[in-house]
């Protein structure tokens, strides 16, 4: 993850891309430094255009922080699976740990949103909707791999999944984490022939 006590002053976007660029830039600010510095000026500082131009484009920082987040949630809710709908265990997050090395910044902005929420309670909304796009995706490519996607299930292959992200991020490595899903695979392909979770009555 890439970080730095002074913000980056990147040049302006080209016509058509300025929303796009804010929300990268507000995903990056909240990665770099936190959530309580999401502001118009701090965004607006790393996209390289005047503040006035956030207000424009969101209104309200709720607004900014709830479109940044499904800006986040599209670049990595795709690495559930590399060959979505198909079935094919081996799929199940073989793009992972290429996309926490390109885009690091999302997946910091989700945990850092994920722990102010201990804190702020208005933004347990938030959190939940990451939740959800995770398992829901999930529970879905388990469904096609013939695996009955029980949420319990789906529940422990995504903790498992976050937190080989959390240490990726942190202080893991990428073969780590690749070894480490590799065998998460064999698990599931264990539970495709037998069965290995408890349904809750």
């Amino acid at each position: 993850m890439t970080t730095s006590s002074t913000a980056t002053v990147r040049p302006s976007p080209r016509y058509g891309e300025g929303r796009a660029a804010l929300l990268a830039a507000a995903v990056h600010v909240v990665a770099d430094q936190g959530l309580r510095n999401l502001t118009y000026r701090a965004v607006a500082r790393e996209a390289g255009v005047a503040h006035g131009l956030v207000a424009h484009h969101f209104g309200t920082r709720d607004a900014l922080l709830e479109a940044a987040l499904q800006y986040s949630l599209e670049n990595s809710v795709t690495s559930i699976s590399t060959r979505p709908g198909s079935g094919d265990l081996d799929a199940v997050f073989d793009g992972l740990v290429k996309m926490v090395q390109n885009n690091p910044d999302d997946q910091a902005f989700q945990f850092e949103l994920i722990l102010e929420s201990r804190r702020r309670r208005e933004l347990r909304p938030y959190v939940e909707s990451i939740y959800h796009a995770y398992v829901d995706s999930l529970q879905a490519e388990l469904g096609y791999a013939d695996i009955d996607p029980d949420p319990s299930l789906s529940h422990l292959i995504y903790a498992a999944a976050e937190g080989l992200v959390f240490h990726q991020i942190t202080i893991g490595s990428p073969e780590l984490t690749e070894r480490s899903l590799a065998n998460l695979r064999k698990l599931l392909r264990q539970c495709r022939s037998d069965p290995c979770f408890v349904h809750q009555e």
